[in-house]
């Protein structure tokens, strides 16, 4: 996660550099195209936090599953045997 973030730190500040190029002598325009490329930057940081988010969530579910697989099973069981017993005891109609 680090190494992306400074990644796009490190793109956003070449894409910095890009605009100065672009514009060299006009600062108002400069500073708009920096702006739009951080913000850009900025929405790009958010969605890669978002999936990295998503992920972790994602993992710790299969996690929880895998963990409560077995237990799930041992109740199943217990539920059928309760109904088998429950159909034994019910008079056929």
């Amino acid at each position: 996660m680090k190494a992306s973030l400074l990644f796009l730190l490190a793109c956003t500040a070449v894409l910095a550099v890009g605009a100065r190029a672009d514009s060299p002598g006009e600062p108002k325009a400069l500073v708009q195209k920096v702006q739009e490329l951080a913000e850009k930057a900025t929405a790009m940081a958010k969605d890669a936090f978002s999936r990295v988010r998503e992920s972790e969530a994602a993992q710790q579910a299969r996690q929880w599953l895998s963990d409560n697989a077995e237990l799930a099973k041992q109740r199943l069981a217990w539920l059928k045997e309760q109904l088998a017993e429950l159909l034994k005891k019910t008079p056929a109609a």
